[in-house]
């Protein structure tokens, strides 16, 4: 693989990103996150908002272009895949009952094992999951990582490539080669993308951020890519829309977003700041009817740095209502309460928006 690009710039001769969000306290600002916002419009750039070229690791952004190749080769037709497993393998989900449960039949689907998956356990980000393996007197598994879908995903198609199943993470063997060259066409780039090693044990891809949005843009609508692509990418987009939860969780950003165009959406966070949105092309949009692909880095690498940026922002390109619906209600502002719940601020869009 190529070496890994710098992600971070010489601050003597790089612009400073904006700021896009700041954090109130006691109606003063407190803090504040800047970052890079980009949207492509029918794949032809429409908004750059600080600097959107220089390379970031997308992190688990891109496990919907991950998942293409397993797609490609029919595998979930061959496993007889439902919704439900085909959203959680694109999912950073929270590990509750109803996510281990997709990610174990998953895994039998291939005569999989537990202990097969590259990832290691972590607690459930789920609260009621966390506090059931407590009563129980039991640790996190494999299972309950939140990336374990995605890598029972590789697994299928380690096996289907012939590479050794015990190193099916390693950057170099067949399916990895497989996914990284489907990143990479996604995106525009050449293949093989430089990777880092992410958070799960993984391949992460490092690209800049317009072309993480436009990879979603063409997520959103694929009718110009090859036939059996287009066709993968379509399933994705119909598999979260019929299982929302399962790509994250029930009260999580990814959900809410997904709720409001079933079907039409992929809506997708990364670690440290990062965050992508496809968006199925919609003529009531008026002057944004193309598909769109959105993505955002957040300097400080802070979720709640874009949340209510992102909220703000498909406000304005038409696709959300001035009255947010009550699932988005809670992003935008996001809340900050004290030890007492009284609420003593909050983290709101300040993002300098210059759209045509």
């Amino acid at each position: 693989m190529p070496a890994v690009p710098p992600t971070t710039p010489d601050p003597s001769t790089a612009a400073v990103n904006p700021v896009l969000a700041v954090a109130t306290r006691s109606g003063a600002v407190e803090s504040w996150h800047r970052g890079a916002v980009v949207v492509v419009h029918g794949d032809e750039v429409a908004l750059r908002l600080g600097d959107v070229e220089r390379p970031v690791f997308a992190r688990s952004a891109v496990k919907p272009l991950q998942a293409l190749p397993f797609l490609e080769r029919g595998l979930d037709s061959r496993l007889g895949l439902p919704a439900d497993e085909l959203a959680v393998m694109c999912a950073s989900h929270d590990g509750a009952s109803v996510h281990t449960a997709a990610v174990r039949s998953f895994l039998a689907r291939g005569g999989l094992r537990e202990d097969q998956l590259g990832c290691g356990p972590h607690a459930p980000f789920d609260q009621e999951a966390r506090l059931a393996l407590l009563r129980g007197g039991e640790r996190p598994a494999r299972v309950h990582n939140n990336c374990s879908g995605k890598h029972t995903g590789f697994l299928h198609l380690a096996a289907a490539c012939g590479d050794d199943l015990g190193a099916y993470l390693d950057p170099d063997c067949r399916s990895q080669r497989e996914v990284n060259a489907a990143v990479a066409a996604m995106a525009g780039l050449d293949a093989p993308l430089p990777t880092g090693l992410d958070g799960c044990g993984a391949p992460t891809f490092v690209l800049p951020l317009v072309a993480l949005a436009r990879s979603f843009c063409r997520l959103a609508n694929p009718t110009a890519l090859p036939a059996v692509r287009g066709d993968a990418c379509r399933r994705i987009l119909h598999a979260v829309g019929q299982a929302p939860s399962l790509l994250a969780g029930e009260r999580r950003y990814c959900t809410a977003l997904l709720r409001q165009w079933p079907g039409r959406v992929f809506a997708k966070n990364g670690a440290e700041g990062v965050y992508a949105v496809a968006l199925a092309p919609d003529p009531a949009r008026r002057r944004w009817p193309q598909a769109l692909g959105i993505a955002v880095k957040v300097d400080d690498g802070h979720e709640r740095g874009y949340q209510p940026v992102l909220v703000d922002l498909l406000q304005r390109l038409g696709a959300l209502p001035a009255v947010l619906p009550r699932e988005l209600a809670p992003f935008a502002p996001v809340p900050i309460d004290n030890t007492q719940k009284k609420r003593v601020g909050e983290v709101a869009s300040v993002a300098p928006w210059e759209l045509p």
